[in-house]
């Protein structure tokens, strides 16, 4: 069986270059270092051939999901290297953004055999973690075969591939019992992964990183004068802001009629458009310039400077989550139309009131939270999110009433992170060092 999914694969990546080649012309969207995809990885990654923890995070949201685990793997594991991977350039490029939390990024090795073996040669991980939904059968069974533990955190299974998994369970049966543990993060997703053929006794339900991926002590009601970033945004001072997060097509357009809306109540407010997928900005600044909107990309603005247009389209990687303090709204995309949703916690952490459309299928749990405890508003099309928008902006109390529950929501649920070290730990028994101030000293002495 695994023979003939090493096929598919290959027949899948043959129809998909097509795709790939035209992102890199249209886009100059790259597909990230090739020789990583075959397992060779950059020479300065692990020169010492230490032991590590390799951390593997697809996107962007796992990379920024994953990086609540950085300072207690440390703690934890303090002799070990601590590696990410990721799958697109823009998870990559905020990995590389993480600095001194990690002692290498690369892209990870597609799912054949040779190349997942040959870049676990060079890492020589102890543990591997994969963030949310990542299943990889020759990588999992390589690790097994040689005795290097794995983890799935943060887990979840959506719909789509819950619908796809099953028609192989047979399949999946086996390649979850290459898996040392699960943390899910609801006990319907947990459930899910036990019917694919997960052993019960290898699953946690641990609750969901995302409520601990930012600190909520540094989120006041005070902005972050000292963030580079946030200079660039100083002319929003003063004025009603409209963050659209992670829009996808056929959401840009409702968007901008629900913001001409916003200006005739508000003419001085500002629209941050952030499309989900950065290489669509010049779409999207030519549909507000046709729709009469001064429109000027991120990219393009100076620190401290008035930017002289009514929109910004967020043509940069990971400064998102950091722009939400400056929001009076927030729309959060991927919900108009059917994709899912996206992540809500980030704007709920600084407190902001929050706007979403019927299809979260991706966050159902989270989103049916917010709408129990009243700290968002779901909106069933188009035309209900301009009413929405218009009614909250006309709406200090509300606005106010809306963030106060969001953050108050992401506080009572924080504390994710102790239950999935409490699992990891067990799954592979910390370093009997207890700091690095330790190793450092035993080296010192020998």
């Amino acid at each position: 069986m695994y023979r003939f999914y090493s096929v598919a694969l290959v027949v899948y990546f043959l129809a998909l270059l097509p795709v790939v080649l035209y992102r890199l012309v249209r886009y100059g969207r790259a597909v990230g270092r090739i020789r990583d995809r075959f397992g060779q990885l950059p020479d300065p990654i692990n020169q010492d051939h230490q032991r590590s923890v390799w951390i593997h995070a697809v996107s962007v949201g796992e990379v920024f999901t994953a990086r609540s685990l950085f300072r207690d793997l440390r703690q934890a594991y303090p002799t070990h290297q601590l590696f990410v991977s990721t799958t697109t350039s823009t998870g990559q490029q905020v990995a590389r953004q993480l600095g001194d939390d990690l002692d290498g990024v690369f892209y990870a090795p597609l799912d054949f055999t040779s190349f997942v073996t040959r870049a676990l040669d060079r890492i020589r991980p102890d543990l591997v973690i994969f963030v949310d939904t990542e299943v990889w059968p020759n990588w999992l069974r390589a690790c097994r075969r040689r005795g290097v533990k794995t983890a799935i955190v943060n887990g979840r299974v959506s719909n789509r591939s819950y619908r796809g998994y099953r028609l192989v369970r047979f399949f999946m049966r086996r390649v979850l019992r290459d898996v040392d543990c699960v943390c899910a993060q609801t006990e319907s997703w947990g459930s899910r992964f036990i019917d694919l053929g997960l052993p019960a006794d290898r699953l946690t339900v641990a609750g969901s990183l995302k409520f601990d991926a930012v600190d909520v002590s540094a989120t006041g009601a005070d902005l972050h004068v000292d963030d580079r970033v946030l200079r660039y945004f100083a002319f929003t001072e003063g004025h009603p802001v409209l963050i659209a997060a992670s829009t996808l097509d056929d959401e840009d357009e409702p968007v901008l009629r629900a913001f001409a809306r916003l200006q005739k109540m508000a003419p001085d407010a500002v629209l941050i458009i952030a499309p989900r997928h950065p290489e669509r900005a010049g779409n999207v600044m030519a549909l507000a310039t046709r729709d009469g909107f001064k429109a000027v990309r991120r990219s393009d603005l100076e620190v401290d400077s008035t930017a002289g247009a009514a929109v910004v389209v967020l043509d940069t990687v990971g400064e998102l989550p950091r722009l939400f303090q400056l929001a009076t709204l927030v729309f959060v995309g991927g919900s108009l139309v059917p994709a899912g949703g996206h992540n809500l916690l980030e704007p709920a952490i600084f407190g902001k009131p929050i706007v979403f459309g019927r299809h979260m299928s991706n966050f159902a749990e989270i989103a049916a939270l917010f709408l129990e405890k009243t700290a968002a508003v779901q909106v069933t099309s188009s035309h209900a999110l301009e009413q929405t928008l218009v009614r909250l902006l006309a709406d200090p109390v509300k606005q106010a009433s809306l963030g106060a529950a969001a953050r108050a929501l992401v506080e009572a649920n924080r504390g994710a992170v102790a239950r999935h070290l409490t699992v990891l730990r067990e799954v592979l028994p910390p370093d009997r060092f207890g700091s690095m101030s330790d190793v450092r000293n035993l080296r010192a002495v020998t």
